[in-house]
């Protein structure tokens, strides 16, 4: 008997690769990637653990599993970071370019 692939497990790769990609699009499309591959990740898992022997891509869905994970980390970052600027700032100030890149030199001396 040839063995199945799992449903999700090339859409979790997919999703968690562009949850990284995306994690400069202020954090929440990214994150909202990599909290669905999550979600389609644990599904599989649980189908793969009811009959490991017919499946055999288990690979491409853990490796999926830990990109949403990293995913999930940057555009958490990302977020804190707008959060922080826009603290700081205000919504006013950020609306000014050279004010944010003068900001942004002084905070890290870039």
């Amino acid at each position: 008997m040839e063995k199945q692939k799992l449903p999700n497990a090339l859409a979790v790769l997919i999703l968690g690769i562009l949850s990284i990609l995306t994690c400069c699009c202020y954090g929440v499309i990214g994150l909202i990637l990599a909290i669905v591959a999550l979600v389609l990740a644990a599904k599989d898992k649980k189908l793969y653990l009811e009959s490991p022997e017919l499946y055999s891509n288990y690979s491409n869905l853990n490796t999926g599993k830990i990109l949403a994970i990293i995913g999930i980390v940057l555009n958490m970052l990302v977020i804190l970071f707008y959060i922080w600027l826009i603290s700081r700032l205000g919504l006013e100030g950020m609306q000014d370019p050279q004010q944010v890149e003068a900001f942004i030199k002084d905070t890290f001396g870039a």
